[in-house]
């Protein structure tokens, strides 16, 4: 059983008799099924799983259900014998983003508290917004994705002991020792290569068989492809989808690493707002990250982030690794210096510090270059710039240096993150730490999303 964070959300949602109902929102095959699954047949003799994808492709016994009592009676067919009192009866409504009139109904079936619910999807963003009726104070979307650094320790037997303890060194930006770095610059590099997709830890773990772990990824691209194709078809064909994500990998080889627009059609008078929804179907999806431009960082930072200059990255590093690399592990593994492993680190970042809450913005400045990435820092109500290095020339950041030097941006701390080990500041307050570090930046507070009055 691989542990997943998340899971410690959905037991203490299910014992807190909440009036929302939680969802749980993310791309296809991160394990959302699987954990609901898991938590909730521990905690209820009387567990209730409906599949609203299959239902829509199968009997739509659920494809009317327009009121609770229609919901009840639909249920009953599936699983009458199962549905006891509120305390031992959990509900669990999987891809409810198949039927939207099921989201309106939501506020009612929680109204009258007749069972447990939760439900899983994927695209919510997109069906909540087309929703006629959003059932506002109704909802606690929690969002998932792929398995992060730490719980890819776990599942390689790395104990909670040594990985507290290993918190407690980035707090006071203290130096592991030599084994110990060893150990988990020797782990991340397989991170690198596995990436968090649940199936893919599990063969790596069970296996260590690169071949069977690259044909699982491989599979889940194809998927990716696949939906998008289909959504394409199904909400019009002039749609662009499939094209943009396909184009993710190598517009990250680009030295910008910016989505080229003019390269999506050949059509140079395109411009990127004439694709907000290919860009919300991937990112809605959590099949892609989007990072965006920031030119004048102040707090927060949404308040000054715009689309014209996007990035995108694939949502699980193991995708892009298999992409480029193939079942060649040694770019990675042994760091051939003939290679640039620099979009294969930012993808990883990227992943680490959206699946911690963090949303992902870059710096863009025509005088000053570019920086990776900028959080928000809310205890100093500034921004912290991130730098991340790939090869041996981590202390080399002209545009990080020019970005610390600026008054205006008040900036108090940036940290460069690489595969050295030494943890030191230097006076211009640049914190140089190892890359495997970034599992520990948590913005917890970013992490729930709740639609509320």
């Amino acid at each position: 059983m691989l542990y997943r964070k998340i899971s410690e959300q959905i037991r203490k949602y299910l014992l807190s008799n909440s009036d929302r109902m939680m969802m749980v929102d993310g791309a296809r095959q991160i394990g959302k099924s699987f954990i609901i699954r898991w938590v909730g047949e521990q905690m209820f003799p009387n567990f209730i799983e409906i599949n609203m994808e299959e239902d829509r492709l199968g009997d739509r016994i659920f494809a009317d259900a327009r009121t609770t009592s229609d919901f009840y009676m639909a249920l009953s067919v599936v699983a009458g014998d199962k549905m006891k009192d509120k305390e031992n009866t959990l509900v669990f409504i999987d891809e409810i983003q198949a039927y939207d009139h099921l989201l309106t109904l939501v506020k009612f079936l929680m109204k009258e508290g007749r069972f447990t619910y939760i439900a899983s999807g994927s695209l919510l963003g997109i069906t909540l917004k087309n929703t006629q009726s959003v059932p506002i104070g109704s909802l606690d979307v929690r969002h998932m994705y792929p398995m992060d650094f730490e719980e890819f320790l776990y599942a390689n037997g790395v104990g909670r002991q040594a990985i507290d303890a290993m918190r407690e060194n980035f707090i006071a930006r203290k130096s592991l020792s030599d084994a110990l770095h060893g150990k988990m610059s020797d782990l991340f590099r397989k991170y690198l290569i596995v990436g968090g997709l649940p199936k893919a830890v599990q063969t790596f773990v069970d296996t260590r068989n690169i071949a069977e772990i690259r044909s699982i990824q491989n599979e889940v691209h194809d998927l990716y492809e696949i939906d998008c194709t289909k959504y394409e078809q199904e909400h019009g064909s002039k749609l662009k989808i499939r094209r943009i994500y396909e184009m993710i990998p190598s517009s990250l080889e680009n030295k910008k690493k910016r989505v080229v627009i003019k390269d999506v059609e050949d059509k140079s008078w395109k411009r990127s707002s004439d694709y907000l929804d290919e860009f919300e179907y991937l990112i809605s999806a959590g099949v892609s990250l989007e990072v965006k431009a920031v030119s004048k960082p102040s707090y927060p930072l949404v308040e000054n982030s715009g689309k014209n200059l996007l990035k995108l990255y694939l949502n699980d590093v193991g995708l892009l690794s298999s992409i480029y690399y193939h079942n060649n592990i040694r770019a990675i593994m042994t760091d051939v210096r003939s290679i640039n492993l620099g979009a294969v680190y930012e993808t990883v970042v990227a992943q680490e510090l959206k699946a911690h809450g963090y949303g992902l913005y870059y710096y863009d400045n025509k005088k000053n270059g570019e920086v990776d990435f900028l959080i928000d820092d809310a205890d100093s109500l500034s921004n912290i710039p991130i730098e991340v290095k790939s090869g041996r020339d981590y202390s080399i950041h002209s545009s990080l240096t020019r970005f610390m030097s600026n008054a205006d941006y008040n900036i108090k701390q940036a940290f460069v993150l690489s595969n050295e080990q030494q943890v030191y500041t230097k006076e211009d307050g640049i914190t140089y730490l190892p890359v495997y570090y970034v599992m520990f930046f948590n913005n917890e507070s970013n992490v729930v999303e709740e639609f509320m009055d």
